[in-house]
């Protein structure tokens, strides 16, 4: 069995993505790694370079400029990097994701298991998404709790949209199972100034106009949880480096007696009511 990871990046120095601890997190369980290195204005380039592994593979890409709608370039560049991968399975990561250890084995057992299985496109995994710091996590609606991150090298499997997740050519949704492992997601676990470049530069993605903010407050309505896990190995270093302050109040909180209810009814059965579901789980 063969796992190929792939992924994509352009200027994550500047948008101070953890994208070398990306990286380096899936790359003991990868046979080899696929980067599509978009035209950057910073060092991104050289120092996925100085990580000085084999299995890594660079395609250097051009951003097209002209793609500015429902940030579908992110798909595009998903899309060139898997063209690339040998595998039997593709490893997807975005640049603000990063898998924690423990989870190694559980991945593998899984992508061995269903290698073979026709009824399997691709593996399920949750996701912790992080905010404001690496002490808290969402929980409400607004937060998807999975994704599909590993896929069956076959053609006719696209990015889907933004490249949350993954499609048919067709369109339809794919078979998959749910493993025991999360993806660490921290896109918005930057300093308040960082967040602002962010948002200026990603916001034309979208259709948007580069937004001139004086400056940037993290504000969440819902109530976050209280991480009291571990971070993966590689990311111990930027969490031990945190300079910055995160005014979290959950007693000011706010949410309508609907998302009351909701979180309510999630917390005592573990279901989320007309959640959006990108795939099918197969058994």
């Amino acid at each position: 069995m063969k796992i190929s990871g792939f992924t994509f990046v352009k200027n994550g120095v500047m948008l101070d993505y953890p994208f070398l601890e990306s990286i380096q997190s899936i790359l003991p369980i990868c046979d080899e790694l696929v980067i599509a290195v978009g035209d950057s204005s910073d060092n991104t380039r050289d120092l996925i370079i100085g990580l000085n592994n084999p299995k890594i593979k660079i395609v250097d890409t051009i951003w097209d400029p002209e793609i500015k709608t429902g940030g579908q370039i992110l798909a595009q560049q998903t899309n060139i990097a898997k063209s690339y991968i040998s595998g039997d399975w593709g490893f997807y990561i975005q640049a603000d994701e990063v898998v924690h250890e423990k989870y190694y084995s559980e991945i593998l057992r899984a992508a061995s298991e269903n290698l073979h299985n026709p009824e399997v496109e691709g593996l399920l995994f949750g996701f912790r998404h992080f905010y404001g710091s690496y002490n808290f996590y969402g929980i409400s609606r607004d937060w998807y709790r999975h994704e599909i991150r590993m896929i069956k090298n076959y053609s006719y499997i696209t990015s889907y949209k933004d490249a949350q997740g993954f499609r048919s050519s067709n369109n339809k949704k794919l078979k998959v199972r749910a493993l025991d492992a999360e993806i660490f997601h921290y896109g918005w676990v930057r300093s308040p100034e960082a967040q602002k470049a962010k948002r200026k530069l990603v916001s034309p993605l979208w259709g948007e106009e580069s937004e001139e903010l004086t400056a940037f407050h993290y504000k969440r309505r819902e109530k976050l949880k209280t991480f009291l896990g571990t971070h993966p190995n590689v990311m111990l270093k930027r969490v031990e480096n945190m300079n910055w302050k995160f005014p979290y109040d959950p007693n000011k909180t706010r949410m309508s007696v609907k998302e009351k209810l909701s979180q309510w009814i999630e917390g005592k059965t573990g279901l989320r009511i007309a959640e959006y579901k990108n795939y099918v789980i197969t058994k």
